[in-house]
Parts: structure tokens; sequence; C-alpha cells
């Protein structure tokens, strides 16, 4: 692990052979903040930049007691900006009104964007893509490396089988999870779409309830269940007369996806202006 530096030397910089990133985390104490603060710690060629919070008793903090590690000497901001200006790239997982202002930074400073914000409105959306104008952006309803994998495999099945194979998304998160259908489970479907040359909106059927009558062919279906403390399952079923293929995806921890995120800062650091996804950070596009 490259060590801290204090905050006058937080420029682009090259220690020995290897380029160093500085990362920032916005929301930064939340349990996704921190587990990306451990990962940004853990990470060879990575500095941790900082940390933000809205203004509140956690603002002064330490982020090295924020985490449970040794004390860093980097102290949680309420200065999104100063952040901005701070670091290489800055990974957020916030909310989607904080991610608009988010990128708005980014398309100010230049500085790269990692997006794992689920449940984004028309404006934020149009906020992130005026970023990548200015900014690289990498933008993914999931980080994790075996759910790329997993988006990848449906786009080929769903090209493969054709429409005689019906397709059902099926998603499972903890009892807390605010939207639904998941961002990763659209993000599946989406895959799915474009496997068969459709458009999700007019495919997708994501409720079922009372006499709804024969399914239609080509339907792309989505069911949630919400329970427990489940991380995230996703499973894409293809069925068809005859036989069934299911491909499933479970995550039992949440370091999956502050891996996957802290892997894509690094790569988006290097990279031009542009709007990128995860299957660009792994080279499955």
């Amino acid at each position: 692990m490259v060590g801290r530096l204090p905050h006058s030397l937080y420029t682009p910089l090259i220690l020995g052979a290897h380029l160093v990133t500085k990362i920032g985390i916005v929301g930064c104490a939340g349990r996704m903040g921190r587990m990306l603060i451990r990962e940004v710690l853990a990470t060879p060629g990575c500095i941790l930049a900082g940390g933000t919070e809205t203004a509140g008793d956690i603002v002064g903090t330490d982020l090295g007691l924020l985490v449970g590690t040794k004390t860093l000497g980097i102290a949680v901001t309420a200065d999104a900006k100063a952040l901005f200006a701070a670091s290489d790239a800055v990974i957020d997982f916030t909310v989607p009104a904080a991610t608009k202002i988010h990128a708005d930074l980014a398309a100010a400073t230049g500085k790269a964007l990692v997006v794992g914000t689920t449940g984004l409105g028309a404006d934020v959306l149009a906020a992130v893509h005026a970023a990548s104008k200015k900014a690289s952006v990498v933008r993914s309803a999931n980080m994790s490396v075996g759910v790329n994998v997993l988006l990848a495999l449906t786009q080929k099945l769903a090209a493969t089988l054709g429409d005689d194979y019906d397709i059902e998304i099926v998603e499972m998160h903890h009892r807390h999870k605010v939207d639904s259908p998941s961002g990763t489970a659209l993000a599946l479907g989406e895959s799915a779409a474009k496997g068969r040359g459709v458009s999700l909106s007019s495919a997708a059927r994501r409720t079922r309830d009372g006499q709804v009558g024969p399914r239609p062919k080509g339907e792309i279906g989505f069911a949630t269940l919400r329970g427990g403390d489940v991380v995230g399952d996703h499973t894409v079923v293809f069925a068809a007369d005859g036989e069934r293929i299911e491909i499933t995806h479970k995550a039992s921890s949440r370091e999956v996806f502050a891996k996957g995120a802290v892997r894509a800062a690094a790569w988006a650091a290097a990279k031009a202006p542009g709007l990128y996804s995860m299957a660009d950070v792994l080279d499955l596009a």
C-alpha cells in the first residue's frame, strides 16, 4: 500500500514506476462509504484524498478513526468542491440529488467520477452525461466484476436463444433498499433487450397482479423480493418448452462493489472525457 501524503503534495504524481491515483469518497460515513475508504487504503497505487459528508457531528472526524484504523491526518469535510480539487477520481455511492451536484463538480474540475448511485432520474442522468463531456465518468448499476460478467452473458444468451425463450429477471435485496426493481435488475433487462435488438421500455413487464392473461411473446419480466439483510441476489431465467437456463450472481459482501469501484476509479483517472461503464473498465464491451 502506498502511504498517505500531505495535502500539499496532492497533485498528480508517479512513485517509482507506478502511477498513483488519489481517490476521494463522497458520502464517506455511510456503510458503503466506509468500505470504500478501507478498500482505497488497501489497494496498491491508490491514495485516499479525503471524504465528505453533509454537515453534522461526523464532519471533522479523522477518516482513519472513522473506519477503525490508525489516525490518517485527513478529516471528514463538508466541502465537496475541495475534495474534487484534491482528487484524481471521486467515487459516489450516495443519493440522486447529491450525485447531480457531484456530476456538476466533475464537469467543473475535469476530475474523474465513478457513479454507483442507483435510481437516477432524467435530470441526474442529464447531469452525468453533461459531465462526461468534460471528465471521464464511469456509471454502473453494479460495480461487481461478477455482475458485469453476468450482464455480458445475459446479452449473449438473449441474442443466441431468441424470443422462443421467455426472459424473467428475479432480484432480492435487504429490507431497507428503497428502489425497485434494483438498478442491477434493470441493467440486466437492458442487456437482454440489447441482445434481442429491442428497447426495454417496450418489452418490460414489472408487475403482474390479478387476471393478467397469457404471457406475451418477447416480454422481459421482473420479480422483486425484499427481506432480511440480503446484499444482492440476481437471477436471469431463460425458459422455453422443455428446458430452462438460469444464470445467477449472489453477493455475500459489499466488498465486491467497493473493489470494483476502486478499480474503476484508478482506470478512469487515466482516461479521456467520456461516459464509460464497467464493461469498458473490464474490457467486456
